[in-house]
């Protein structure tokens, strides 16, 4: 083992609870996350037994009230549990980020009735939700969604297919936005449909360059029935809902993109301090050294810029611009670290032999999923310059 061996990150956490569910979360990645991640990605196999056991473990309603079981976390502790999850693999981070954000229309917007039926067991029932706004033909222009609600006496029938769906085919529960209305964001509206729902398939999964072992599939809506009691929030209301949900879910991608970026510095530095030539250690190498500091530079830079869009969250106060620049700032850091861990382990790390060549292809997607990083940037300069004039 190198001198120089990397170290847990140094977490400031606002509360002894907090701590101790930093230590739960790493003893839960060390036994039984890690060591079967590389096999498992590589096998196309998701880990459903490991979210079985962080829902039983309290982790998969962290930032939602203890009222319906949730764990009343900030944000600021939820996300750097996700960083800790991702390090450890993003599979199982990123999963648990797309279900709190399936959960966020509920939670936020249904009526008392609806949370004391529904949110206990979607936040700590062993249920895993799944986030339904993307469709084929509708991506960054989500306001341009076909599938269709109508309503029939007491239910609803949805017809479309949506697009792009983490945990597809696999979820209990879907978070979906459908059209109700007129064209255009103000004729969406937002529904509560069970996995096992009549008229409800998948489509077989997307091949993909990495995130293998988790699903990712168009999810089919055939006539399928939903009683009055799964609307959420008011008719025409949910393209609002979904927007909101997404400012917290682009929270949690930089977060996982930041765990990621973190376990390959880690594996880098691993490797640099252990691998030696020309009689020396390859981290005495000024060109490496000045690498490796990069890559720390960037997640510590990222790390603070996600927590302080989690701390505005928290206070209650504005925080779509700086969701939108956590998400873009981290992700890019993310492919750029994950890249440069490769080249640090050289030929070795183009081999499946070490995790970073799957860190760099599983990074690219996090610049992609829950709105570009293009995207990113037009809500930024919204922020800044005001809409776009046509």
């Amino acid at each position: 083992m190198p001198d120089h061996a990397p170290q847990p990150v140094d977490r400031q956490l606002p509360t002894d609870e907090a701590r101790d569910l930093i230590s739960l979360v790493r003893d839960i990645a060390q036994r039984e996350i890690a060591p079967k991640a590389a096999e498992e990605e590589d096998a196309g196999r998701f880990p459903r037994e490991v979210f079985a056991l962080l829902s039983e473990s309290g982790l998969l309603g962290l930032p939602y009230s203890s009222d319906h079981g949730g764990g009343d976390q900030p944000y600021e502790v939820y996300l750097q549990v996700l960083e800790e999850l991702a390090a450890a693999r993003l599979t199982v981070g990123l999963g648990v980020s797309v279900h709190t954000l399936s959960c966020h229309a509920l939670a936020s917007y249904g009526t008392k009735e609806q949370q004391a039926e529904h949110l206990p067991a979607m936040l700590g029932g062993g249920l895993l939700g799944a986030y339904c706004l993307s469709e084929p033909a509708s991506g960054s222009d989500a306001a341009s969604l076909r599938t269709k609600a109508v309503r029939d006496g007491d239910e609803w029938v949805l017809t479309g297919t949506k697009a792009w769906i983490t945990h597809g085919g696999i979820a209990d529960f879907y978070t979906v936005m459908a059209r109700t209305g007129e064209e255009g964001p103000r004729g969406i509206t937002a529904f509560l449909a069970p996995g096992d729902a009549a008229g409800l398939n998948a489509s077989a999964p997307e091949r993909k360059m990495g995130m293998k072992g988790s699903p990712t599939a168009q999810i089919n809506f055939d006539g399928v029935r939903l009683d009055a009691g799964r609307r959420i929030g008011e008719e025409g209301q949910g393209f609002a809902i979904a927007l909101s949900a997404l400012d917290s879910g682009r929270l949690g991608i930089a977060a996982c993109a930041i765990g990621l970026a973190q376990a390959a510095l880690d594996e880098a530095v691993a490797y640099a301090t252990g691998r030696r030539q020309f009689g020396r250690p390859i981290s005495d190498f000024q060109g490496l050294r000045f690498l490796l500091a990069d890559m720390a530079t960037q997640i510590e830079a990222g790390r603070a810029l996600y927590l302080a869009a989690a701390r505005l969250r928290d206070a209650g106060r504005p925080f779509a611009k700086q969701a939108a620049m956590a998400k873009l700032l981290c992700t890019d850091a993310a492919m750029k670290v994950t890249t440069d861990a490769v080249q640090v382990l050289g030929g070795y790390g183009y081999t499946a032999d070490f995790p970073v060549e799957r860190y760099m292809r599983e990074a690219k997607v996090l610049q992609i999923v829950e709105g570009t990083n293009q995207i990113q940037r037009m809500v930024i300069a919204r922020h800044l310059a005001g809409p776009e004039t046509h």
